[in-house]
């Protein structure tokens, strides 16, 4: 390896504690971790040990001031029982944007890369080989200075964890278009996968969960007119056999997800264009029985089936989910790909 890890492989297993054909979501955590520190630009040696609590001062910068940045990718097995990671080396440069913007280090691509390579490589055996199933890594940087005041740190933790999961929703889910609370605005952090852009999005979610409502589609900050995100996914929907999703305008998260979908759906011929969607257009579509689908993709979610949209007090049901062709032709040739099911023309998967 490039990087210098040291790896203890003396942790216990806890893998017995896991029901593997019921997983809940981010609630079961793999054997081992990494973390690495960054003192005054400088980075030191990485080291995978035993999964447990962080030892920090109250003082630590991120707990006041935010400085804190995150990723999400997924581990999956092969049928022949390999590990494979997709499109690492995205996550990799994503968190790079992330921490330009929230006045951070940059984690090294070889500590990133051989780093998880390695924290998985000693956990494969927490990959679930279901057909759902996945080992979800979350590596994240965060500020440690024991300093109370409003200055970039001096001092930064990287740490990977992992989980294994299964679908993060089993079902179609009902969204609600946000007209009232913002998630981003222009020359924010809405293009970035820092911390804060996620705790502002709980109050809303939690009104909306309210009314029955599994996410929201969030809208732009000026007018609450166009299409940005829905939840914690990209927002993709097909208008009279046209795939739309919203442009990249700064306010957007660039959705690695995302990206394989476009490039997918491009290469199978669909009709895509990536630009501003209205409410009112998208409202008037489903008016005119034009709107043929609307669906969220993500890391953690995959493809997420929208079956109603909330707006303006009133629920409007989509069109059954047996009759979706964009969806449902994603969701397979996706996970087809990183399964090792079928060839990867793209380089996205890396076998460990």
């Amino acid at each position: 390896m490039a990087y210098e890890i040291k790896i203890n492989k003396a942790a216990a297993t806890r893998i017995g504690e896991v029901d593997f054909t019921n997983i809940v979501f981010g609630q079961q955590f793999s054997d081992h971790m990494l973390v690495a520190k960054c003192s005054n630009g400088k980075w030191g040696p990485a080291e995978i040990k035993a999964y447990g609590n962080l030892s920090l001062s109250p003082a630590t910068t991120a707990l006041h001031y935010g400085q804190s940045i995150f990723e999400g990718l997924k581990a999956f097995k092969s049928p022949d029982g390999e590990a494979l990671l997709f499109r690492i080396q995205d996550n990799c440069a994503r968190l790079a944007r992330s921490a330009k913007r929230m006045c951070m280090p940059q984690v090294p691509e070889d500590l990133f890369v051989d780093g998880i390579k390695a924290l998985v490589d000693i956990d494969r055996a927490w990959i679930p080989e279901s057909t759902e199933g996945s080992l979800y890594i979350r590596p994240f940087l965060f500020a440690a200075d024991d300093f109370v005041g409003i200055r970039p740190s001096s001092n930064y933790y990287f740490v990977v964890f992992s989980c294994p999961v299964g679908p993060y929703y089993s079902t179609p889910i009902k969204i609600r278009i946000e007209q009232k609370f913002t998630r981003a605005s222009p020359g924010g952090t809405g293009n970035v996968k820092c911390a804060g852009n996620y705790g502002l999005s709980l109050y809303p979610s939690m009104l909306a969960a309210e009314d029955g409502y599994k996410q929201i589609l969030w809208t732009d900050a000026i007018e609450h007119k166009y299409l940005e995100e829905c939840g914690t996914m990209n927002i993709f929907c097909v208008i009279d056999g046209v795939v739309l999703t919203p442009d990249l305008d700064g306010t957007i998260l660039e959705g690695i997800t995302r990206d394989s979908c476009l490039q997918l759906l491009r290469d199978e011929g669909f009709a895509v264009e990536e630009r501003q969607i209205s409410v009112d257009e998208l409202m008037q579509a489903q008016n005119d029985g034009k709107l043929d689908e609307v669906f969220g993709v993500g890391t953690a979610a995959t493809i997420a089936h929208v079956s109603s949209l909330g707006f303006n007090g009133h629920e409007y049901k989509l069109k059954p989910i047996e009759d979706r062709k964009v969806a449902n032709f994603l969701r397979p040739k996706l996970n087809a790909i990183r399964r090792g099911l079928e060839p990867d023309p793209y380089g996205w998967v890396i076998p460990l």
